[in-house]
């Protein structure tokens, strides 16, 4: 059967790159024209994303692909392409659909900045890098695109770069991404070099496929490791999560993209699709080819070294994140640390084998996140910019529609059971680190983790809507329909994705793993569910019962003010790079810097000056010794041939009296010899 979609997969991300081209050649005072340009360019990527994922659904485990050459070099030929499999159709749509709202946001929050239609150029390369990444059958293809990502959050996290934070916060995003990428093309320079190929899936011939697998052999550790660098920079997993909270420096929509449906789901995303390359050493006997079609992790036992440094880095990053997101007062931030959380979660169920259940997370954190952000940014606005929760407070009655979404963002990320779509995801989870032959810990770590975000997002809750009114909050005011609606189309969205995550009728969770899915209620009563919503009440009724009553001083830091300072300023982790590997960096350019000027900048002087005497004694010898010697033979024969020349007179009895004198000399001489 043909699919004539899949060649033509390319326009998905070339819709939104079309139009940032567009916009960016309009004048800047074209706002209208802009924003209907970026929204018709995502409704154009969403439509071609829904007509991809409907043909995904005509075959469990679908996959096809097309490949081309790019370029050749000698008798070698550089090829990519692009793939359509389950985790490339949903996450498709789950980007297209919440960059929709994101846009249509952005108008009403964008309004009155005057660089409105470069704001939404931005925001379509966004979009286009990322569904780049996605699409891609070739890792050097997903590479292009993957750093084009990283050129995007730069222009958009120093959108107001007028602001030395944004500027701060912008370099600071690109250098400590720059990072990771480093390790991350390494690896693909070994890959190739071992595999012969960078395409993913070409017939059996791919780098993930059976035989080049078997052929990377032991190499496939380092390389998975390398690679993995990469999705810990672009997806802030510690130690180089810094990034990520001071990315909030850019307008609320940014923060939403950013966090929800582009950047930070990149890494998550790449370890997903070079799974079986991590997985290698990791196949029990009588297990699946590593190759497999879906994102089952059946046949895996997830206890290879690469997985086991993706277990532990996610739950290190979960943990961290949690804490320190407990002791911070910018609404933004604390939902960014938020998500740092979420993607340590995601990293550890890709680590135990739960590759189809991290890809579900994803998913259902790109609708609660978006909605998270996006509340966040409706809160900001109402408060006259305000994003301090302490100066807030009350706003419950006076914006009720971003009360309500908010909530329900709220509770999809603290996991609270049955209608909220965060709650299955992290459900089986659990289940995934309780089953895992390589320790007992993450299970027991991330149990905690489900609690502390409970607690921390009661927290906020608290802090914003209910207790006593603000400075700030006195006159605030609901966000204008533009900017409410996709609050609760996302809400909505949020609720309604429940139903495919659900135990009892697990579609999602089948699909991508490439099975079908069947209608149990039975699996709605089992033990972990009861455990998992046990944490979850947990964590809210000890929120409740720790800020009820909020004021501007924490009870958590009356009670431990020294932990709480340690967690609010984030466990002095940027002090100690600063004074670490930034103190290093700056010592060692100073050196660079003296060495250049006193060593290498007097070596260069001294040779030329070594070079310039030679010069000059050449020349000197040449001036006045070999010049002078040819100038004075050329003035001797010169003299002598107007000496000569003068004797030549053309007078003929001249020359036969020269004649006659010189036959008398010779007759003299012959007489004086005789």
């Amino acid at each position: 059967m043909t699919f004539s979609l899949v060649p033509s997969l390319w326009l998905i991300p070339a819709a939104p790159l079309v139009v940032s081209l567009l916009i960016l050649s309009l004048k800047k005072s074209r706002h209208s024209a802009s924003a209907m340009l970026a929204i018709f360019g995502q409704l154009v990527a969403l439509g071609f994303s829904a007509a991809a994922f409907l043909q995904t659904l005509a075959t469990p485990g679908f996959r096809v692909v097309h490949n081309f050459t790019w370029f050749s070099f000698g008798e070698q030929s550089l090829r990519i392409g692009w793939v359509l499999d389950p985790l490339t159709a949903a996450m498709l749509i789950m980007i297209t659909f919440v960059a929709l709202w994101i846009f249509v946001f952005s108008v009403g929050y964008m309004a009155g900045d005057e660089h409105f239609a470069r704001f939404f150029a931005y925001l379509s390369f966004f979009t286009a890098a990322m569904l780049g990444v996605v699409i891609a059958n070739s890792l050097l293809l997903l590479f292009v695109c993957w750093e084009l990502v990283g050129i995007a959050s730069y222009l958009l996290i120093g959108f107001w770069i007028h602001k030395p934070s944004a500027a701060a916060a912008a370099k600071k995003a690109f250098i400590t991404t720059r990072i990771g990428d480093l390790g991350f093309f390494v690896g693909l320079l070994w890959l190739y070099g071992s595999s012969g190929t960078l395409l993913f899936y070409e017939e059996g011939r791919g780098c993930l496929e059976s035989a080049a697998l078997l052929a990377i052999g032991p190499s496939a550790t380092a390389i998975a490791l390398l690679i993995f660098c990469g999705a810990v920079s672009k997806s802030g997993q510690f130690p180089l999560h810094v990034w990520l909270p001071d990315a909030m420096e850019g307008p609320t929509p940014v923060s939403a993209l950013i966090h929800a449906a582009t950047m930070v789901a990149a890494g998550v995303f790449l370890v997903a699709r070079v799974y079986p390359l991590f997985s290698m050493g990791g196949v029990v006997a009588g297990g699946v080819d590593p190759g497999h079609a879906g994102l089952s992790a059946a046949g895996y036992n997830g206890v290879t070294p690469s997985l086991t440094v993706v277990v532990w880095v996610g739950v290190i990053t979960a943990l961290m994140a949690s804490l320190i997101a407990l002791a911070q007062w910018d609404i933004k931030r604390i939902l960014a640390y938020s998500t740092v959380s979420q993607l340590g979660l995601m990293m550890v169920s890709l680590g135990v084998g739960g590759v189809a259940v991290g890809v579900m997370h994803l998913l259902a954190h790109g609708f609660f996140k978006a909605l998270l952000f996006l509340g966040a940014g409706s809160v900001i606005h109402s408060c006259q910019h305000e994003q301090d929760i302490r100066r807030m407070g009350g706003l419950r009655g006076m914006i009720p529609i971003t009360l309500i979404t908010y909530a329900v963002g709220m509770m999809a990320l603290s996991g609270v059971p049955l209608f909220f779509a965060g709650a299955w995801t992290k459900e089986e989870i659990l289940q995934a680190t309780a089953h895992w032959p390589g320790s007992r810990v993450p299970h027991y770590l991330m149990m905690a983790g489900v609690v502390l975000t409970a607690l921390y997002m009661t927290r906020q809750m608290i802090y914003v809507f209910f207790g006593r009114r603000h400075a700030a909050s006195e006159r605030a005011h609901e966000s204008p329909r533009v900017m409410t609606l996709p609050l609760i189309v996302l809400a909505f969205c949020t609720i309604a994705l429940s139903l495919l995550l659900t135990p009892a009728w697990p579609w999602l969770h089948e699909y991508l793993s490439g099975a079908r899915a069947h209608f149990e209620t039975a699996r709605l009563i089992q033990p972990a569910l009861l455990v998992s919503f046990a944490l979850v009440a947990a964590g809210i009724g000890l929120g409740i019962l720790i800020y009820r009553n909020p004021t501007e001083r924490d009870p958590l830091e009356a009670a431990q003010p020294a932990l709480f300072r340690f967690l609010e300023n984030r466990m002095w982790l940027d002090e100690i790079y600063a004074r670490t590997v930034i103190a290093f960096s700056r010592m060692a350019a100073r050196l660079s810097d003296w060495m250049d000027r006193h060593v290498w900048d007097g070596l260069v002087r001294t040779v030329g000056g070594i070079a310039r005497l030679f010069g000059d004694l050449n020349k000197g010898a040449d001036e006045r010794g070999i010049n002078a010697a040819v100038d004075e033979t050329t003035f001797g024969a010169r003299d002598l041939g107007r000496v000569i020349s003068a004797a030549h007179s053309g007078q003929v009895q001249t020359y036969l009296g020269a004649v006659g004198v010189g036959m008398l000399a010779l007759l003299l001489l012959y007489a004086w010899l005789g």
